[in-house]
């Protein structure tokens, strides 16, 4: 396992994240412990959570897990989404955000979380007050760096910039969404973090599954055909029209989907580390092996070419320039 700075902290974090959303959810106790332990065995030290997976069954899952090896790992939560029936469980007010990691840390059973994402932007709450509310959790060392999922590049650097005018810990990294299918954080947020040093843990490198080639074949049951979300996100044709290119692809370089896809998302020098998902250890397989797969630049090329990439955020496309 290759290992790398969470953006400018100094913080070693694996070339890969492994995202626990599953746990508590498509794997049960047995299974997520299976997952854990295969993933720690490939020397993967991130692991990534929310406070909403599966109900708050993937942080209390997580937490049983990690309890012997606590000091070993890095362990990233979020809170801003709905917890609860209450109308005030959400939002990135300080009134839900200091109950939210109160409720983490007792179900991961820590005494704080590593890197706490605001996981959305919240327009209904001012954007200081968030961040003034991430400073207090800091200094009560319950959560060690902020960090924001779902930001847009503005939303980022307007954070970014009042952190520094209040002399506040800035934000270490950022959680986009990244993938062959899925490129707009091409246009401003990769540029964007790599000019300022912001570490990129990106999720969605297999696109829902999409990339994995397994939606080639008709009646596949699976996110795609079973999650509303998840259809509205890559339900286009030209989604399943990229997929299927790069389907033939990996065909082509005998080499699985899902470890071209990961590979390709890994090798953008912006990204700190995509995050896995899996439901079995052997659906996971394959994307472990994503770091064994040397993408030279006339490969990343090739892969890249099969999607569209998105215009220059001035519009300009004969000044884009190569990743």
């Amino acid at each position: 396992m290759q290992y790398r700075s969470l953006g400018r902290t100094g913080l070693a974090v694996s070339r890969l994240c492994y995202g626990t959303m599953s746990f508590g959810g498509d794997a049960d106790e047995a299974t997520s412990k299976a997952l854990f332990e295969r993933c720690r065995q490939a020397g993967i030290n991130f692991f990534d959570c929310a406070d909403v997976y599966a109900g708050g069954r993937s942080e209390t899952i997580l937490g049983k897990l990690i309890a012997s090896c606590r000091n070993e790992v890095v362990l990233a939560s979020k809170a801003h989404f709905p917890s609860g029936d209450n109308r005030l469980a959400r939002g990135s007010n300080r009134y839900h955000l200091l109950r939210a990691v109160e409720g983490s840390l007792k179900r991961l059973g820590t005494d704080r979380i590593d890197v706490l994402y605001l996981h959305h932007y919240d327009a209904n709450t001012e954007l200081e007050d968030t961040l003034r509310s991430l400073e207090l959790l800091l200094q009560e060392g319950k959560i060690l760096y902020p960090a924001a999922s779902n930001f847009s590049a503005w939303q980022t650097v307007r954070a970014l910039g009042i952190s520094e005018r209040r002399g506040w810990t800035p934000f270490a990294c950022i959680q986009p969404m990244y993938n062959l299918l899925k490129r707009q954080a091409e246009v401003e947020i990769l540029p964007m973090a790599a000019e300022l040093g912001i570490g990129v843990c990106s999720y969605g490198p297999l696109a829902g599954g999409l990339l994995t080639g397994k939606y080639q074949k008709p009646g596949t049951s699976g996110r795609l055909s079973d999650n509303q979300t998840y259809k509205l996100r890559y339900g286009e044709a030209s989604n399943h029209e990229g997929a299927a290119r790069f389907s033939a692809l990996a065909q082509e370089l005998g080499v699985h989907p899902a470890t071209l896809a990961v590979a390709w998302v890994a090798a953008h020098p912006a990204i700190t580390c995509p995050i896995l998902g899996a439901r079995s250890v052997e659906q996971l397989e394959p994307a472990l092996e994503a770091l064994e797969l040397e993408l030279g630049r006339e490969l990343y090329d090739k892969v890249s070419a099969l999607t569209p990439a998105p215009a220059p955020a001035n519009d300009r496309t004969e000044e884009r320039k190569p990743s």
